[in-house]
């Protein structure tokens, strides 16, 4: 298979090396396409396409998308979407404005368990602020030798139901897919193996997502193991849904999977870029 990658972050969400940086990384892992999907964020992929032309690299243009939906936070990423529509850059400045907040109420609820200067100390690991997330507190709790790794800081503090989680309301499903489609871009499920859904909630979304124009789910991605990989291709082949492929790339030994390290996948697919120029 083609080296392609279509799920990675920079700093200017909440990775930790800048956009030229990480396409200089992909570049050197052999990556022939890359997508650059910050969270709620297209800051930096002017900086990443330039960066893509020296290396010979074709920058797709992306975003991961915090959603709501029944309750669950999902991500929705999308593909070759136009970074200079106003109006997708509007939005995605709304979806994060409650991040400060939340990331203020995160610290506060650490602070009752034990763990002082959490919001303090997450900063400092943040480019833009209004993008704080769970993995900067994350980085914090390690480097400060609360937790050992950073899947370890989100099972004791940090993940979906654990003490120091606080619920978000993000964007609708349904606003999310307008933003990604009217700026040009195709939807794909980021990750489906990470929320929290049982079956029939699972088939409800795929069902839903699919009729409001969703193109695709990943199935091999960084948090999957390899039996979700098949799970997963099938369940696309179900929906009539597209396969796509993304590391879910974050900083260099951190992320379960490095930056265009992917396997192939499973079994015959319909990826994502079956169409592309």
């Amino acid at each position: 298979m083609l080296n392609i990658d279509l799920h990675s972050h920079s700093r200017v969400s909440d990775g930790v090396l800048s956009p030229t940086e990480l396409v200089g990384r992909a570049q050197a892992n052999g990556v022939k396409v890359l997508a650059l999907t910050d969270h709620d964020e297209v800051g930096g992929i002017t900086e990443a396409k330039k960066a893509a032309a020296k290396h010979g690299i074709r920058l797709v243009s992306g975003v991961e998308i915090s959603i709501t939906w029944a309750g669950t936070s999902i991500h929705i990423v999308g593909l070759n979407v136009d970074e200079n529509d106003p109006v997708l850059i509007e939005n995605l400045r709304r979806n994060r404005s409650g991040r400060i907040e939340r990331a203020q109420r995160m610290g506060e609820r650490l602070a009752e368990l034990g763990v002082a200067g959490a919001y303090e100390g997450a900063l400092k690991y943040v480019t833009n602020p209004s993008l704080i997330s769970r993995k900067h507190f994350a980085r914090f709790l390690v480097e400060s030798g609360v937790c050992s790794n950073i899947p370890n800081a989100f099972d004791r503090f940090l993940g979906d139901g654990a003490p120091a989680y606080i619920r978000h309301q993000w964007a609708t499903l349904t606003e999310s897919m307008e933003w990604i489609l009217n700026s040009g871009g195709t939807a794909i499920v980021a990750h489906p193996g990470r929320y929290p859904l049982k079956d029939v909630a699972l088939y409800a979304f795929l069902d839903e997502f699919k009729q409001l124009g969703g193109t695709g789910i990943e199935a091999v991605t960084g948090s999957h193991s390899p039996d979700q990989y098949l799970e997963f291709a099938r369940l696309a082949k179900r929906y009539g849904l597209l396969v796509s492929a993304g590391s879910d790339f974050h900083a260099p030994g951190e992320s379960p999977v490095d930056v265009g390290c992917l396997p192939d996948f499973p079994c015959p697919v319909e990826p994502v870029w079956k169409d592309w120029k």
